[in-house]
């Protein structure tokens, strides 16, 4: 900034100018210049100066007079453009004009400015201070307004310009305050209170400080809440609740917060969001305990980057999946599925970090299948691969105890190898021999259990053996189906006893031979008490299969249907009986009652076709009977119509009977005319309606 302060001399060099003017023209006159210096500027120059200069370079007027004058003495005349009237006429009117446009300039020149930047404060004046503090403020930037405040805030309280200097200082310090929020509007807390902290204590404003910031500060913590509020709802996956506080951020009156940051935080919930589908979708596949499933469910998660906020998530996932193929495996091992068990061992990848734990399992896994080959060498190589597993290793336990059963099981193995070869012969000695073998064999070895299956399996087949004859002796006794040959069949298989291999098979023809001779003995009372029922005397017939029924015995059950059918054509009879009696009252009651008993009769019954015929008479009965009736009563002869069953010849005929009284009891109303066009209302009744009694 460059400022020249307004010279002293500004009136006195104007009062002179005039003087400077009149020896001008003088000089011009005659030919001479006399130029002027600039005055000089400065805050400590107190007058202008002059100096006259003789030009000895510039040709006088009079000179030039007598060169004229030679040349047109040479020439013998004068140039054509000096005789021109209408350039001396131009000439006169320019000349004038401009020496008065520089007089005029030179008058209305403006004093110099101060130089602020060379001012000495101690010595300045208020109005120098003041302008110099304006001028810093102008700037508007937060050094400047404090600049402007340094040099006016030093003024005592009771000069004159101290109420001016005042609203000065309020204002610069609100602008300070204003810039500060534009430091707060674009993200930068600390920046704006330190910007607002720099406006001195002892200025008036200075309360507004303190406002200001906890304004800042209150509007910065609640944003801050919201949006670490919203980050916590997408770390856990929660995008309703998330968004809905990413909507409140458009609320905050900050541009920072609600814009970039609300911006900021949508394009992160967006991205978690999808991480979070991945996330989901992985969870998903995860759930369904399937080996592909498991393995895309880690590639899902492993797709998941660093910048998300679920990252930390689909990391945590990531062993979980691996751990459910290590179950999986381990699944499989229990069912001594070795093969498929390793399979998908090996397949769990490093990102897991079940590294390890893989390693123990294959280790482990490869021992035990060689195990299960049954044989000595396979137990031999299961042991040696067990030793390969390190002290260190968590599985050292486990491993240890499996050779140590491996190494019993291999004195088991050829005790039970030994057995087996015994038995393959198939006779009753070698037989014997096998199980004595494989007694041999403590239960609680790791043989034991096989071994007491194979023993139980051999006894059966010497059991077998023994007892079959009796078996095949019993059949062919029981050929004859006779009561003594059946009874004897029963006692010769009941030789086989209770425990033994063929004792279900004997006992299962047992009860079939039972059976046989049971019909044998039961089967000429059934036949007398069925030939009672067709003589007719089913109550006889009933209580002559009573016994066989009861019994329990083979035709007990036959008995007992035979007897429920008895008993329903007793009661057929006695309903058809009894209808007849009720219908030959033939008051209306009597006949709904006899129509009700004989449709109770069976269809199954021949006694069925004469109660139709018996139905169609009562129910035609009836309906000459309600017509009768609704001669004097009418509702009367429609409670009779509707017991007329449905199904009957008289049925169609007693529902049409039935409408007609109804409507004659609730006639239709009649159509109300239409009303014609009426041209002239005031000449034409409104029409009165003739029905339901109006």
């Amino acid at each position: 900034m460059t400022e020249r302060d307004i010279p002293d001399s500004w009136s006195r060099a104007s009062e002179r100018e005039p003087d400077q003017n009149k020896r001008l023209s003088r000089t011009e006159k005659f030919g001479e210049t006399e130029p002027f210096d600039s005055p000089a500027t400065g805050s400590t120059s107190k007058s202008v100066k002059r100096r006259k200069k003789n030009h000895t370079e510039g040709l006088p007027i009079n000179s030039n007079s007598k060169e004229t004058a030679q040349l047109s003495s040479t020439s013998g005349k004068w140039p054509r453009w000096i005789k021109s009237w209408t350039l001396w006429l131009v000439l006169l009117m320019l000349v004038p004009g401009s020496v008065g446009f520089l007089a005029m300039a030179m008058l209305l020149k403006l004093p110099s400015a101060p130089n602020c930047p060379s001012i000495f404060w101690p010595l300045a004046s208020a109005s120098v201070r003041l302008h110099c503090a304006q001028l810093a403020a102008s700037k508007q930037t937060v050094n400047d307004l404090l600049q402007a405040i340094a040099l006016v805030k030093q003024l005592p309280s009771n000069h004159p310009l101290h109420e001016e200097i005042d609203r000065f200082m309020e204002e610069w310090s609100r602008d300070i305050l204003k810039l500060a929020d534009e430091s707060f509007q674009t993200g930068n807390l600390d920046e704006a209170i330190a910007t607002a902290r720099k406006i001195p204590e002892d200025v008036a404003a200075y309360k507004l400080v303190n406002e200001q910031i906890d304004k800042w500060q209150s509007i910065w913590a609640k944003a801050e809440a919201t949006y670490n509020g919203a980050i916590d709802q997408v770390k856990e996956r929660n995008w309703q609740s998330a968004f809905m506080l990413s909507a409140k951020m458009l609320r905050v009156d900050n541009q920072y917060w609600a814009g970039t940051k609300y911006d900021q935080l949508n394009r992160l919930i967006a991205t978690a969001r999808e991480d979070g589908d991945k996330l989901g979708k992985a969870e998903s596949l995860a759930n369904s305990k399937v080996v592909d499933n498991l393995l895309e469910a880690i590639k899902l998660a492993e797709s998941i980057g660093q910048e998300s906020y679920i990252y930390q998530k689909a990391q945590e996932a990531i062993p979980a999946f691996g751990r459910k193929m290590l179950e999986l495996a381990q699944a499989k091992l229990d069912k001594q599925d070795a093969d498929e068990a390793l399979n998908i061992a090996r397949q769990i990848p490093e990102s897991a970090k079940l590294q390890s734990e893989t390693d123990d399992f294959i280790a482990i896994a490869d021992a035990k299948r060689s195990a299960w080959i049954g044989d000595v060498s396979g137990l031999e190589a299961a042991i040696a691969e067990a030793q390969q597993i390190d002290p260190s290793r968590p599985v050292y336990n486990e491993a240890q105890q499996l050779i140590a059963r491996w190494q019993l099981e291999i004195e088991d193995v050829a005790n039970l190898e030994k057995a087996r070869i015994f038995a393959s012969q198939g006779t009753v000695p070698n037989l014997t021999a096998a199980i004595a073998q494989a007694q041999l064999i403590p239960a609680s070895n790791p043989r034991g259990t096989e071994a007491r299956q194979e023993m139980g399996r051999w006894e059966a087949q010497v059991e077998t053996i023994e007892d079959q004859p009796y078996l095949e002796r019993a059949e062919q006794i029981a050929v004859f189906d006779d009561i003594n040959s059946l009874q004897n069949a029963i006692a010769q298989a009941s030789e086989i006893r209770r425990g033994r291999a063929l004792y279900p098979q004997a006992q299962k023809k047992i009860r079939t031979w039972v059976g046989k001779i049971q019909r044998i003995q039961d089967q000429p009372y059934l036949d007398q008490a069925q030939e009672l029922a067709q003589s007719g005397n089913l109550t006889a017939a009933i209580s002559a299969a009573q016994q066989i029924a009861s019994s329990g015995r083979a035709l007990s059950k036959e008995a007992q249907a035979a007897i429920n059918d008895w008993e329903a054509q007793i009661r057929t009879t006695e309903n058809w009986k009894k209808a007849q009696e009720v219908g030959a009252a033939g008051t209306p009651e009597a006949l709904v009652e006899a129509i009700r008993l004989a449709d109770r009769v069976s269809n199954n019954s021949v006694l069925r076709m004469d109660a139709n015929q018996a139905i169609d008479q009562w129910s035609q009965q009836l309906l000459e009977i309600a017509r009768s009736q609704g001669q004097s009563d009418i509702p009367r002869g429609i409670d009779i119509a509707k017991s007329i069953p449905r199904g009957s010849a008289a049925y169609s005929s007693a529902q049409e009977q039935i409408r007609a009284w109804q409507e004659s009891l609730n006639p239709q109303p009649e159509p109300q005319p239409q009303p014609q066009t009426q041209t002239q209302p005031e000449s034409l009744p409104f029409p009165q309606s003739t029905t339901n009694g109006q």
